[in-house]
């Protein structure tokens, strides 16, 4: 049986979303819904959508989806997802799941009331390169003991105060739409860090647009991340322990090859190519959760994706970094 999806917004994300959602033979695109009728028309139109909203409001109330893939701001993420949860439909939220860990809480703690699947879409994890850096980092311990994660991403985009990277009020600044890939692949191998030192550069209209993080762990392990919307940092990785080190390539978090340099000198490469962008892979394991009749997933559970919040809270807090509406009280320090 397909699982029917419904794309809450028609941005760039929704559109890389719905293409990729042609590539699993066990999913339906069955309708779209937009602030704008002609917006859901367009993209409708595009990808062979026939039921289109001109609200968010009646795309969630369709009783016909299985799950909702909200694609809106940051900002809109939990009031947009606790929409679908209550109106009966399971969730895939674009990441960050919240703006700060209070909407966490509160989204999270709608979802149980409802007991509906809700999950973040972190969908880097999920593709077939990422399984392999878990299995030989924490399985086969291809590098011994690994002491040291390092990790760049940077993208460069021109100031403008409207666009979504630079406004406050749409969660703008480096760090919720760049940083949490290195902070979700330190999570993933390591867990929440012991203690955090940071630096940021604050821009013109408050937001970070460049920071840089050393996550320290109380067995010795750090994890050294920057990540930009000044500068293109190469967008590399390095795993390394005493056996041997793991480097992701360029765009590690888009399932670009990594390459195991052992003690002695060997060198593997692991490349696992794919059709399309890579947002197939969280969709499948989504589907997969709710045919097993989860209302959350292992791989990505909510209350990670919280204490990612709770990290990048205590992070903001340091930079005096705040969204409009948030009260200093809603930033806790770690």
């Amino acid at each position: 049986m397909s699982i029917r999806w419904g794309i809450l917004g028609t941005g760039n994300i929704a559109h890389l979303f719905a293409s990729d959602l042609q590539l699993p033979p066990d999913a339906t695109l069955a309708a779209v819904g937009s602030r704008a009728q002609e917006r859901a028309d367009a993209f409708g139109d595009r990808f062979g959508v026939s039921r289109r909203y001109g609200s968010y409001e009646a795309l969630v109330a369709d009783p016909d989806l299985d799950v909702v893939y909200v694609a809106t701001p940051h900002s809109k993420h939990a009031e947009h997802a606790a929409m679908a949860l209550e109106a009966g439909a399971a969730v895939l939220c674009e990441k960050p799941l919240a703006l700060n860990a209070a909407e966490a809480e509160t989204l999270i703690a709608t979802a149980r009331r409802y007991d509906q699947f809700l999950m973040e879409a972190m969908w880097t994890r999920f593709l077939p390169v990422m399984a392999d850096v878990r299995r030989l980092v924490q399985e086969e311990r291809a590098l011994g003991d690994v002491c040291l994660l390092r990790a760049d991403i940077g993208v460069v985009q021109d100031f403008d105060p409207e666009h979504r990277l630079f406004d406050p009020a749409l969660g703008g600044g480096a760090l919720l739409d760049l940083g949490v890939y290195p902070i979700a692949f330190a999570f993933d191998l390591f867990g929440p860090p012991d203690a955090v030192t940071s630096s940021a550069v604050i821009g013109d209209t408050g937001v970070d647009e460049q920071c840089a993080v050393v996550f320290r762990y109380d067995d010795g392990t750090q994890a050294v991340w920057q990540a930009s919307v000044r500068a293109d940092a190469g967008r590399t990785c390095v795993l390394a322990g005493r056996e041997g080190r793991l480097r992701g390539t360029r765009a590690w978090w888009k399932g670009a090859p990594f390459e195991l340099t052992r003690a002695d000198g060997s060198t593997e490469t692991w490349a696992r190519s794919f059709e399309g962008s890579g947002y197939q892979f969280e969709a499948t394991h989504v589907m997969r959760c709710l045919r097993e009749g989860r209302t959350e997933s292992p791989v990505m559970p909510l209350d990670e994706s919280r204490a990612i919040l709770d990290t990048t809270d205590a992070l903001r807090a340091e930079w005096g970094v705040r969204y409009p509406d948030e009260s200093p009280s809603t930033l806790r320090s770690s």
